[in-house]
């Protein structure tokens, strides 16, 4: 959002998609939407009202005339005749329906006194109210026809003759022959030339219960059509004008209690932000706004002019914290160069000498590091050579490790055994161990004069061995308790003879336990492949080739442990050059 989005005119954006336009429209909609509704809710009611007033007149009127007519004449002859004669015409005759001569089929029944009279009571009846027509007529089913028995009717072009037919739906029909009593009889139809009609009808029956014919009465619904238009008319114009209303009360409601004080919000916001930029370190523009809406607006306010404070506090916080960080990062920097020049880490370390090959590595999972590795000469025919694995990581591990590995090289300096090492550098960690951490390690002494190895292990992992002419195998050496995990425990060491061109592997867990994705772990068979697939190699090229296939296994997981190599390879004294 930029100064042009938020700051319009007197502060109010004009933007088609602007607030104030949304809550425009979306009041307009919602208004003639409700409108709407209301008109179909009203319409429906309207009509329903004067449909069912105008089925019941002319219902009533239907029963009403058949009643006086029961009273008073013999209407089952007079349908009875009609019937007969209607049945007796041929179909082509029946077709001539309209016509003179088809009238003059029908005259002994039209010219008796009884007719006349029928035909009196229904001109009466029909005068004397709001209906249409008033008529006696029956239905053809078989040929879906309403037959005329009488029709009062005047005009020439609406009245039906005695015995005239006209077609009518077949569903008509079964309306009113299988009436049950129960309901108003009617039905409502559009059709040429009436227009929208109701007609509405009660059967009369003869002694037998058979029914002779229907007292018909139809009653135009065309004054309906007319009020519903004069409705909408009326309502459509009370409806623009309430929705015009409407609109204008709740857009200025809206502005005053919504759109001014969203406006100032994002105002207070773009003012923190060009501050900030400008470092200008002001705290007050949202509180500042005294907002009074007692809505969500005004806690919005609220939340802003407090969340101000607190990303000012944050900002010092963090500040604090970066310089902090940066400080300790320093540190740590420092402290992982001090941990790898402990380590050796010149190759080769004797130049001079030609009765070895060693190389060995040391990565932290973090920046600094639990495990270590060392070798140093303790004169010239006997190499110390040690690997050890701290518990924990990180900075404590780091310093056990340092501890640890000062200690053993100066018991070892002495003079002592392997066992005898790993025996006082127990006691000693031991003495003074409240954090209770431990390590394991393997610590050997070679002659170089004639290859024998005496080692010692406390709970490390076991070495693995290379013969002359054969493979890297593992070499299951005797384990002792981990040192600092026991006080008093009595370390034993064993003897290997290392043959002219054996190599010697020792490494830490951080190998074998690489994890990639999936959870796996790289393993000791994984391991001594690619071992065997370097054992040609220098020793610095053999755990290159490690590496590698550690690094090819565990792909894009994080190193999860430290993993520490060393691998040495013994020549002897009787290669060209010797021992110095």
């Amino acid at each position: 959002m930029t100064d042009t989005d938020v700051q319009k005119k007197d502060g109010i954006s004009l933007s088609p998609n602007s607030l104030q336009t949304r809550v425009l429209i979306a009041t307009l909609m919602g208004a003639l939407l409700l409108g709407l509704v209301a008109l179909v809710v009203g319409l429906t009611m309207y009509t329903y009202s004067l449909v069912d007033e105008y089925i019941s007149e002319s219902f009533g009127l239907a029963k009403s005339t058949a009643v006086i007519i029961e009273h008073w004449i013999d209407e089952d002859v007079i349908a009875r005749d009609v019937k007969e004669i209607y049945e007796s015409l041929s179909e082509s005759e029946r077709a001539n329906t309209g016509t003179a001569e088809y009238r003059a089929r029908f005259a002994q029944v039209t010219d008796s006194r009884s007719f006349h009279y029928l035909n009196r009571i229904l001109k009466d009846m029909r005068e004397n109210s709001e209906v249409s027509d008033v008529y006696f007529a029956f239905f053809d089913a078989e040929r879906q026809a309403l037959v005329y028995i009488c029709d009062p009717d005047e005009s020439e072009q609406s009245k039906f003759y005695t015995g005239e037919w006209e077609s009518i739906s077949k569903r008509e029909i079964d309306k009113f022959i299988n009436w049950d009593g129960k309901d108003e009889l009617y039905d409502i139809s559009d059709e040429e030339p009436y227009g929208w009609m109701c007609t509405s009808g009660v059967p009369l029956t003869n002694s037998d219960g058979e029914i002779t014919g229907y007292i018909l009465a139809d009653i135009t619904l065309d004054d309906i059509i007319i009020g519903i238009k004069k409705f909408l008319l009326r309502y459509g114009i009370a409806m623009v004008c309430v929705v015009a209303l409407v609109a204008y009360l709740m857009v200025r409601r809206m502005k005053t209690t919504l759109i001014k004080p969203i406006n100032a919000i994002a105002k207070a916001a773009v003012d923190y932000v060009d501050d900030r930029r400008n470092g200008i370190t002001a705290n007050n523009h949202f509180s500042e706004m005294k907002i009074d809406t007692g809505d969500e607006i005004q806690n919005l306010s609220l939340v802003m002019a407090a969340m101000e404070r607190d990303i000012a506090e944050y900002e010092e916080s963090l500040t604090q914290a970066v310089a902090e960080k940066e400080r300790i990062d320093t540190e740590l920097s420092l402290a992982k160069r001090i941990q790898a020049e402990m380590l050796p880490s010149v190759f080769p370390p004797y130049p001079e000498r030609t009765d070895l090959d060693i190389y060995a590595t040391m990565d932290p999972a973090k920046e600094v590091g639990g495990d270590f590795y060392d070798f140093f000469l303790l004169d010239q025919d006997h190499l110390g050579l040690v690997i050890a694995d701290v518990s924990g990581k990180g900075i404590p591990a780091a310093l056990f490790m340092m501890i640890t590995m000062t200690l053993v090289k100066n018991f070892a300096l002495t003079g002592m055994s392997p066992a005898e090492v790993l025996d006082m550098l127990n006691r000693q960690i031991c003495a003074n161990n409240k954090e209770q951490m431990f390590v394991t390690m393997w610590f050997g002494i070679l002659d170089l004069r004639d290859g024998r190895l005496i080692a010692s292990n406390a709970g490390h992992e076991y070495p693995v061995l290379k013969k002359p002419g054969g493979r890297f195998e593992i070499c299951k050496d005797h384990h002792c308790f981990v040192i600092g995990g026991m006080d008093g425990v009595k370390y034993s060491e064993y003897e290997l003879h290392l043959e002219k061109g054996t190599r010697l592997f020792i490494y830490t867990d951080g190998i074998p336990e690489a994890t990639n994705d999936q959870k796996e772990m790289f393993g000791i068979d994984r391991m001594l492949k690619a071992l065997n697939q370097g054992a040609q190699d220098s020793a610095q090229a053999t755990l290159e080739t490690v590496r590698k296939y550690v690094d090819r296994f565990v792909g894009n997981a994080p190193q999860f442990d430290d993993m520490t190599m060393l691998c040495i390879e013994y020549i002897g004294p009787d290669h060209e050059g010797g021992a110095s």
